[in-house]
C-alpha cells in the first residue's frame, strides 16, 4: 500500500483537493489517474481510502470512500536529542526513530553543541516521508530547537531518563523501563552533556542511564533508546 499525507484532511470530509504541487506528484510523477484509489492520512490518527475523481498537474481532487481511526500506543516516546555536527546524521535519526515509533521530538542545544543553529523545514518532511514509508497515522511532533536549561525547567513525564557518559553511577535503560508510561529520553551531543547539565536533570528527577558498554555516537544512542522502549513495550 502507498500511502499519502496531508495534514488538512478532517474526517467529516466527503471530498478533498490536493495543492498544485502535491496534484503535479500525483498526476505526473506518479501518474496515478482518474479512478485510481488513494490511502492517505492526515498523521493524527485517521487513515482514509479515496477514489481520485479528476487528476492533472494543476488539480487533483479525491472523493472519500471509507474512513478508520487508530487509537494511540498506550505508551508515549518523547526524545531531546542534541542536534550533530553533520545534518545528515540527525536526519537519519529521524526518519529511523519514525519507523521504529515516536511520539515527540526536541532538539536541544547544549553547553557542547557544535551545533546551534537549527532548520527545522527539512526535518519535518523527512518525518512525513518516514512515516508514510512505515504506514503509520500519526506524524510525530517537531518541537523547535531549545537551549537545555530551558526545555529541564518546561517539561515533565512519567519517567525521565538521561543518558550521558560520565563515570557515575547508572542503569541499564531496560531495566528501568515500566511499560504502558509516558517517557522522556535525553541524548547529549557528542561531547555528552556537562557535567552542570548531568547535575541539573538529576535535580529535575531524571534517572541517570546507561545504553550499553560501547560508547555511542548521538544518533545512534537515540535509536538505541527508542528502540528499547518499544521493544519492552510489545
Amino acid at each position: 500500500m502507498q500511502l499519502f499525507y496531508n495534514s488538512n484532511i478532517a474526517e467529516s470530509d466527503a471530498f478533498f483537493n490536493f495543492d498544485k504541487d502535491e496534484s503535479k506528484h500525483i498526476a505526473k510523477v506518479l501518474r496515478k489517474k482518474e479512478g485510481d484509489t488513494l490511502f492517505i492520512t492526515n498523521g493524527k490518527g485517521w487513515l482514509f481510502e479515496a477514489q481520485l475523481t479528476e487528476s492533472n498537474n494543476k488539480s487533483c481532487t479525491v472523493k472519500m470512500i471509507s474512513k478508520s481511526f487508530k487509537e494511540k500506543r498506550s505508551f508515549s516516546v518523547h526524545l531531546a536529542v542534541a542536534p550533530t555536527k553533520m545534518n545528515d546524521r540527525y536526519e537519519w535519526f529521524l526518519e529511523k526513530a519514525t519507523e521504529i515509533g515516536v511520539d515527540k521530538i526536541t532538539p536541544i542545544i547544549c553547553d557542547q553543541s557544535e551545533r546551534k543553529v537549527i532548520k527545522t523545514e527539512r526535518f519535518k518532511k523527512i518525518l512525513q516521508s518516514a512515516m508514510k514509508q512505515s504506514l503509520q497515522h500519526y506524524l510525530p511532533v517537531l518541537n523547535a530547537p531549545i537551549k537545555f536549561q530551558d526545555f529541564i525547567k518546561n517539561n515533565n513525564s512519567e519517567q525521565m531518563f538521561i543518558a550521558h557518559c560520565e563515570d557515575t553511577k547508572k542503569t541499564n535503560l531496560k531495566n528501568c523501563i515500566e511499560s504502558g508510561k509516558d517517557y522522556l529520553i535525553l541524548i547529549g551531543p557528542e561531547g555528552d552533556f556537562s557535567v552542570k547539565e548531568i547535575q541539573m536533570a538529576l535535580q529535575h528527577e531524571y534517572i541517570p542511564v546507561t545504553l550499553g558498554d560501547t560508547r555511542l555516537r548521538t544518533e545512534t544512542a537515540a535509536i538505541l533508546a527508542c528502540h528499547t522502549v518499544a521493544l519492552l513495550n510489545s
